[in-house]
């Protein structure tokens, strides 16, 4: 009895607490394990080559047969982006709704994982029974349809996960955030709340998404150009909107961007989205219809490269030229990083001589996150034992916290996470116990955690100094030099300006070798360190600047 009384709720993020995205979040008690969430965050500028960046799943791997179900709250890429690189590596039952089953379905099939991959369907108010953990899904408003909250009833309590959410009490499905089911559990007794902290520094309330369909209403009746909406994929209430506005002033749709068709392919095949019959067109058909007959919903909202968006400012798309015809909308506000992005796609399309409208102003976009108002009524309701802020950087954390203190939470009752460190929580108390194994993996490609830091230290390295590369053959039995050096220089100098700076880095190269080679070194990687080392030294005397030097030594010997 007394080992049991002992046993403690661990409640582990290997992710979301340390900047936005990357969300993922464990739950432990003895021999079971639920996990919330499995997403990705996108590289920042000095992951050279990156594509995208997952959790570090060592810790899960480790515990694979505690392992009862990966729970998913919504369809957004850092909280399902990372699911498929996880059933690669383990065997994990998945639990989500309709529409986040059937974004992931794609990315699955994408990775031939489809047929291997146990996929279990719930809906808002169903429950599911997971070793010692009882988890229930309860209705949000957010971005993306068919958003859930989840409560996890544990032997040391009720946690309540509300996942990334706002309050809308007008949404386009006429289905609010349910309230009352949040209240109830509030009654009955909570334990730990963690809740999205993404506006929390934003007063107020977060408009309705019904506000965006109004500003379109407005923005079409009348506008003799072709439209041209760039928004999120995933937010397929904005897309419908953008839809039946289109219907309503005669004009057929067109949609470019791969991520964009996919999602949209998907919620039309599961209900949730309705497009009358004749009103989506092929890109190739839209020569045939004047431009005040055309809406062109994109992709590129972010400014991410090789967008469709990103295209089509540069001139380099091979259907789409926009022009004076065209009306750009950026239906989207700036993800934290993506700023510069954004503002070289803006230049590009102005110089185009389209006219735009992306100021907050007109309303034609509206957050899917929560502010400060609305944080504090689930706060209320809930009225958690303890608080875990979580989806944001530091200072999202830091402001929730503060938040919940205002709301009347004793200090010693908040705990701001950190990756890896594991809240502990026994039936009279919670504090911080053990790390686990954390970080981050970089996806490059089809690598996975192929490239390390050291790799990333070296791109960076590469970008900012170049590259000299030292190449000569010799036999190294006989200690002979049988080629002259030959110098290759990238994205350091401009030779044919330098040709006496490259001539003396020949000479020295070559001597080095020589120097080695009377002194009896025949050791290959020796004779490479000793002329990487001289020519290094020589470079920055000469110019103040670190490339990298390569040697490369051909070893001929018989």
């Amino acid at each position: 009895m007394a080992k049991s009384k002992a046993k403690k709720l661990k409640v582990i993020p290997l992710g979301g607490v340390d900047g936005i995205g990357r969300n993922i979040t464990v739950f432990e008690y003895d021999n079971d394990i639920v996990i919330i969430d499995c997403g990705v965050s996108f590289p920042e500028d000095d992951m050279f080559g990156i594509d995208l960046v997952i959790p570090d799943f060592s810790y899960l791997e480790q515990n694979e047969d505690k392992i009862r179900g990966l729970l998913l709250t919504h369809g957004h890429e850092d909280h399902i982006g990372a699911v498929p690189y996880l059933l690669k590596q383990l065997n994990v039952p998945v639990y989500g709704t309709r529409l986040t089953l059937g974004i992931l379905e794609n990315k699955l099939t994408e990775h031939g994982l489809m047929g291997g991959s146990t996929l279990h369907e719930v809906a808002a108010g169903d429950t599911v029974k997971l070793g010692c953990f009882t988890a229930e899904f309860i209705r949000v408003n957010h971005s993306i349809a068919d958003s859930v909250a989840i409560a996890l009833n544990t032997p040391k309590g009720m946690v309540v996960h509300t996942g990334d959410f706002k309050i809308d009490l007008t949404p386009i499905d006429d289905a609010p955030i349910n309230l009352h089911r949040f209240a109830e559990l509030g009654k009955k007794g909570v334990k730990l709340l963690l809740c999205d902290s993404t506006n929390v520094e934003r007063g107020g309330c977060t408009p309705s998404e019904k506000v965006v369909g109004a500003s379109f209403d407005r923005i079409f009746e009348g506008c003799e150009k072709r439209i041209v909406i760039a928004t999120f994929s995933s937010n397929i209430h904005r897309i419908q909107q953008i839809i039946n506005a289109s219907v309503k002033y005669g004009r057929k749709v067109a949609v470019t961007g791969r991520s964009m068709i996919n999602v949209m392919r998907a919620a039309e095949r599961l209900g949730y989205m309705d497009i009358p019959e004749g009103t989506l067109i092929e890109l190739g058909d839209m020569k045939r219809y004047k431009m005040n007959q055309l809406t062109l919903i994109t992709t590129g909202s972010q400014g991410e490269p090789m967008s469709a968006l990103y295209r089509m400012a540069l001139g380099e798309h091979n259907i789409i030229s926009l022009g004076g015809d065209d009306l750009v909308i950026l239906s989207s506000s700036p993800i934290p990083g993506n700023e510069k992005l954004i503002s070289r796609i803006v230049n590009e399309l102005l110089k185009r001589g389209v006219d735009m409208i992306r100021d907050s102003a007109v309303d034609v976009h509206v957050s899917g996150h929560a502010c400060a108002e609305e944080l504090k009524i689930i706060h209320t309701l809930v009225n958690p034992e303890y608080f875990m802020p979580v989806h944001g950087e530091y200072k999202h954390l830091k402001s929730h916290a503060d938040l919940a203190k205002q709301l009347g939470m004793s200090e010693n009752k908040i705990f701001i996470p950190e990756t890896g460190h594991a809240l502990e929580i026994s039936s009279k108390k919670a504090q911080y116990g053990g790390t686990v194994p954390w970080g981050q993996v970089y996806v490059d490609g089809y690598g996975v955690g192929d490239v390390g830091s050291s790799v990333l230290k070296e791109r960076k390295h590469l970008a900012e100094d170049g590259m000299f590369v030292v190449v000569f053959a010799a036999d190294l039995q006989e200690r002979i030099l049988l080629s002259d050096i030959e110098i290759i220089s990238k994205g350091f100098v401009y030779i044919r300006e330098q040709e006496s700076l490259i001539e003396d880095v020949r000479a020295l190269a070559k001597k080095t070798v020589l120097e080695c080679f009377g002194h009896g070194n025949r050791d290959a990687n020796s004779i490479k360190n000793k002329v990487k080392d001289a020519v290094a030294s020589k470079l920055y005397s000469k110019t103040k600047k670190k490339p990298m030097v390569l040697p490369v030594l051909t070893d001929i010997s018989l």
